[in-house]
């Protein structure tokens, strides 16, 4: 029964992509590698150096997100829609090469030594949150799409010709309704969530977990989501107790844990930045990524700016980051007080300019239409993807213990 409740909480989810070429290339070396070396001397050096090149592919890949080509900033501004597509493409990329580095060929007692010991926990620890906080950006996705319904409706009315009272005061009811839409606060804007579950459930102890969580079996809460839930508290916890390790830890592994787990606090905090979610205040106080190593360096420059974004949003309270919705609220407060202050006949400067934001809205629009349902489906595969990771190292957590009482 609880097998069945995982297989349809995935499906819901959407199956698996495959993974990019650059990670599939990274993962079949690493699986030649180990396949070699199992039987031979200097294993440990060789697993340092497909670490460094893990580290390496996280620098290149954060690179490129903050210093894109010119023509491409034009086309995909930090925040859009498909820039985002890129962020969750980088998340991906780096779990499957994580998990080729960390699990793929793993001895089991490896994982179970200090400091992994307690690093392990809080990793699932902070994946459980991760979960929820797809799923609370998924929801937000469902209310930008709403957005959009509401400017369609806004341009259609305002692209006859010519344009008459009636398809003003139909573009003014729909305009006065986006911008409420996008000014409620936070707290408040996702109280008609109530289709929204949590992911899944037994916040215990990871170390202490139970074969069947080991073996994937989750069981689903099937709760709405408290009125009370915190996109930002939930940002916070992630962030508790994630810090650099020290020192030289016996098998290395203790980096790719700590990369992994800031890559996926990042983008969840980012996430959370775009998509409208209940109670995002105080996002602009992040965490701290470091800078002084080669791989923190990009990543750290695009928390910045989105930190000095998002201290700016809080002061307008407006619906988030996401570049599409913040020009739709722009032109949506531009194009009220024309129609709120419409006379006929209108004069042919002021429509010529009219019907010029109706065109950028209108292809704000179609951008909304090509690129939401495509978001929501990566974020359906990141979700899938950390309940598989997980599910991958607790498995190996309880194949130590056996090894344990066996011996």
């Amino acid at each position: 029964m609880l097998l069945v409740f995982l297989v349809c909480s995935l499906n819901l989810w959407g199956k698996e992509m495959p993974a990019t070429e650059y990670s599939s290339s990274f993962l079949g070396r690493i699986t030649i590698r180990r396949n070699q070396v199992i039987s031979m001397d200097g294993t440990h050096e060789l697993e340092l150096e497909d670490i460094e090149v893990f580290k390496k592919n996280v620098a290149d890949r954060f690179t490129d997100l903050l210093s894109p080509p010119d023509e491409v900033i034009c086309t995909e501004p930090l925040m859009s829609i498909s820039w985002l597509r890129k962020l969750l493409d980088v998340f991906l990329s780096c779990e499957a090469e994580f998990k080729a580095v960390f699990i793929m060929g793993r001895d089991p007692s490896q994982i179970c030594k200090p400091p992994l010991d307690r690093l392990i926990p809080e990793f699932m620890e902070r994946a459980v949150k991760a979960l929820d906080i797809c799923n609370a950006v998924s929801s937000g996705i469902d209310s930008v799409q709403q957005c959009q319904k509401l400017a369609e409706i806004v341009v259609s009315a305002l692209e006859q010709k010519p344009i008459g009272e009636g398809q003003v005061n139909r573009a003014k009811k729909a305009l006065s309704s986006l911008l409420t839409a996008m000014m409620v606060d936070d707290k408040e804007n996702h109280c008609k969530g109530a289709e929204r579950t949590w992911s899944f459930g037994r916040r215990g102890n990871t170390a202490g977990a139970s074969k069947e969580r080991a073996t994937g079996n989750f069981r689903s809460l099937s709760m709405i989501v408290a009125k009370n839930w915190s996109a930002s508290k939930q940002i916070q916890a992630m962030c508790s107790n994630l810090v650099a390790p020290r020192g030289v830890e016996p098998t290395g592994l203790a980096a790719p844990v700590y990369i992994m787990s800031t890559v996926m606090v990042f983008v969840m905090w980012t996430l959370v930045a775009a998509v409208p979610c209940q109670d995002r205040g105080g996002l602009a106080s992040h965490f701290q990524i470091p800078r002084n190593l080669v791989w923190g360096q990009s990543m750290s420059g695009l928390q910045e700016k989105i930190a000095e974004e998002w201290k700016k949003k809080e002061k307008k309270c407006s619906a988030g980051l996401l570049q599409e919705m913040q020009r739709m609220e722009m032109l949506g407060q531009s194009l009220f007080e024309f129609a709120d202050g419409f006379q006929f006949p209108t004069e042919t400067q002021k429509m010529d300019e009219v019907r010029t934001q109706v065109a950028e809205l209108a292809g704000i629009c179609r951008r909304m239409e090509e690129g939401l349902v495509p978001l929501q489906m990566q974020i359906r595969e990141v979700f899938h993807r950390i309940v598989g990771s997980r599910s991958q190292v607790l498995e190996l957590v309880d194949a130590d213990k056996v090894s344990q009482l066996v011996v």
